[in-house]
């Protein structure tokens, strides 16, 4: 078959000056300037050329395409469901029915009784394109349920109160709610937050049920730093709820009453600990303390108590330490259930307040482990979820009395899966400058350690996310055509600990895509793949590290897959209009102000360094109403890229035009992207045959 031309976008002059710098961007123009309505035509024909070109080239391995989703499908189970978790009187779970894009919520009462639907998702979502549900809360007297609702991708969710007795809703809260509401210890009102016209979490406010929501009353509105976010949570005891605000480097925490509205209309939010450069902290309730975790006094955090009295008074209980990475807390009623990171690898552990430890044991050499599940603030069991790159996902509950883990739960693949056709490996690979990076690898027995072998390697490095090595049953697809898959636990990330995110940000930023490519090297020589035979994909910040590696290391990859890429760097972080623009500034820096940080981000930018030389195929996706990474950036990016490359590989930009920074919302829908991006690589790097 022989496709059409490519889309050509058109060329207009835009420049700007900066530090006595000209910038030349000449697709400025695919920034409707309406955004976030994108009504331009001209935009919007380009849009639909680039999409009907990707129609196009994809045509011919529908069949493929069709087959990787069906074998895809074949491995999920259609009526799959949670294990139930127990809350108060009642145990909740969801379920798919067969063939469901969305889940089904259901509880019944501890003591007895039928199950109820109590939030039917397929039903909420018919008719509509798109529908992700972003929380869902039941008051304390099981009465009324609060959900937030987004219905076209742009993260400004509806938040709903519904009576449970009748299924009616009957009231609407906020039509741009966002993140986690709490109920009040009474059930009579709400706190939740919003975001305005620029997208940010900027506010927590109370509204009491039944009063108009005008009068409803900010608890606190962060007006000091654009940068940070507003957050909710409430104390596992449930006797505070928490407002915190920061970005990716600082942050403050106050606490309210949950029965708040027993203090008086008047109560005050209580400042723990006001706002420090560089320094963060994280806060639970219990017995009558705060315990915090913190990283004031050592890079990977310790943990402190305090008393909500005088709470900026804290005295270390477990200090900070060069190989334990403490990342979370929970207080409960016998034991502080902390979550960290040894050396890269998960690792739980329960310690009573008398100080007694216990760490919870697993035998794989590497593996995702954590805590969830435990909203009673006195389980009898801990309820945790594990799995390994080979390992399907298994709920535990472990039972501390006893030293045991009990198995609830392992991940069912109807179409069957052995797991001793595969295995597992974690190389360290030396980076350029002496360190050591991480790289988890998943293959079928026999994989030729020859340089003979096909390769995916996925990288993401940014914000201090850790990528863990869990299980996917969609990645068997490539497994068993003759792929190892591998993830690069790249600086930028925290994989092993808070100084390998510092390492990987701001002015040492140029590690994390050292890293990746160095990464992909290591694996060459341990004879996993070669030069020009490696897949990789990222997505969002992932995404800028495929841009960044496509300009610098080209004859690496045999295909690239970015999605939602961040590629356009050095604008968006010009422009402090943009949604997330001033909360970037602690990860990337701020090139209004710092000239350093303009020459270090001009230096990266994916679009910005696109070349007149030889580039992989690539396949780039976007969403038209994403408000993370706003759709002109890929769209730029793919038109510089036809622009300027000296070669004639394929080159295929899809957008979303219903969807947002996630992609389409069902489960199905969801799992034909993947399809869809495996066939490209399959296409592209062999072994659709």
């Amino acid at each position: 078959m022989t496709l059409p031309p490519p889309p050509c976008a058109e060329q207009r002059p835009y420049r700007y000056e900066c530090h006595a710098e000209t910038i030349e961007d000449p697709y400025h123009w695919l920034r409707d300037p309406h955004y976030p309505k994108v009504d331009d035509a001209r935009v919007l024909d380009y849009l639909k050329a680039e999409n009907e070109y990707f129609e196009a080239a994809m045509a011919p391995h529908r069949p493929l395409v069709d087959a990787l989703f069906e074998e895809m499908k074949g491995r999920v189970k259609e009526d799959e469901s949670s294990v139930p978790v127990r809350d108060g009187d009642w145990l909740y779970w969801w379920a798919f029915q067969a063939g469901a894009q969305y889940r089904t919520w259901y509880r019944r009462s501890v003591a007895g009784g039928g199950e109820e639907v109590i939030f039917d998702e397929p039903v909420e979502a018919e008719g509509k394109d798109y529908f992700r549900l972003g929380a869902l809360e039941v008051s304390p007297d099981g009465r009324l349920l609060a959900t937030l609702v987004d219905d076209n991708g742009s993260e400004r969710f509806k938040l709903r109160i519904r009576d449970l007795a009748t299924g009616k809703d009957v009231e609407t809260v906020t039509e741009v709610g966002i993140g986690q509401p709490v109920w009040t210890s009474d059930g009579a009102a709400i706190v939740f937050t919003e975001v305005n016209e620029h997208w940010r979490s900027y506010r927590a406010r109370l509204h009491r049920l039944g009063t108009p929501v005008g009068e409803d009353r900010t608890l606190y509105e962060e007006n000091e730093d654009p940068g940070f976010t507003v957050g909710l949570s409430r104390s596992q005891d449930r006797s505070l709820i928490f407002v915190a605000t920061g970005d990716n480097a600082s942050n403050e925490v106050r606490f309210l009453p949950a029965d708040i509205g027993a203090h008086g209309a008047d109560a005050e939010a209580v400042l723990i600990s006001r706002r420090q450069e560089k320094r963060q902290y994280a806060v639970d309730a219990a017995h009558g303390k705060l315990w915090i975790l913190a990283n004031d006094e050592h890079v990977n955090f310790r943990l402190a108590v305090a008393d909500p009295a005088s709470p900026e008074d804290w005295r270390t209980v477990v200090p900070g330490s060069d190989r334990v990475y403490l990342t979370g807390l929970s207080a409960y009623r016998d034991h502080l259930a902390i979550s960290s990171r040894i050396d890269g690898l998960d690792q739980l552990l329960l310690r009573s307040y008398e100080g007694e430890e216990r760490r919870i044991p697993f035998a794989e050499a590497a593996y995702s482990a954590g805590f969830s599940g435990n909203p009673d603030f006195a389980p009898a069991a801990y309820r945790l979820h594990y799995s390994s790159m080979v390992t399907p996902a298994t709920i535990y509950d472990y039972h501390p009395a006893e030293d045991r883990l009990e198995m609830l739960k392992v991940q069912e693949i109807p179409s069957g899966y052995d797991a001793s056709l595969y295995e597992t490996e974690r190389l360290m690979v030396p980076a350029r400058d002496g360190k050591s990076i991480p790289v988890s690898i998943v293959a079928r027995k026999g994989f030729p350690k020859d340089g003979s072998g096909r390769l995916l390697l996925y990288g993401y490095g940014a914000y201090g996310i850790a990528i863990a090595p869990s299980f996917s049953t969609s990645r068997i697809s490539l497994l068993d055509r003759g792929y190892a898959y591998a993830i690069a636990h790249i600086r930028g990330g925290d994989d092993m600990g808070y100084g390998w995110f510092l390492d990987g940000k701001l002015d040492r930023r140029w590690n994390t895509f050292h890293d990746f490519a160095d990464a992909a090297k290591g694996l060459i020589g341990a004879g996993y793949g070669s030069a020009g035979h490696i897949a990789i994909q990222g997505g969002s910040a992932g995404g800028e590290l495929m841009g960044v590696v496509a300009n610098t290391d080209p004859e690496l990859w045999g295909a690239i897959v970015a999605d939602v890429p961040f590629v356009d760097v050095l604008n968006t972080m010009l422009d402090e209009s943009l949604p997330l623009t001033p909360g970037e500034w602690p990860e990337w820096g701020n090139p209004i102000l710092d000239r350093d940080a303009f020459d270090l981000i001009r230096s990266y930018s994916p679009y910005d360094n696109v070349k007149a030389q030889a580039y992989p195929p690539m396949l780039i996706t976007g969403g038209l109403h994403d408000p993370r990474v706003t759709y002109w950036e890929p769209a730029k990016w793919a038109a510089k890229l036809r622009a300027t490359r000296t070669d004639d590989a394929l080159l295929l930009l899809k957008i979303n035009m219903g969807a947002g920074h996630g992609g389409k919302s069902g489960r199905w829908e969801r799992l034909h992207e993947i399809a869809e991006a495996y066939g490209f690589v399959l296409t592209q790097m062999g072994g659709a045959e």
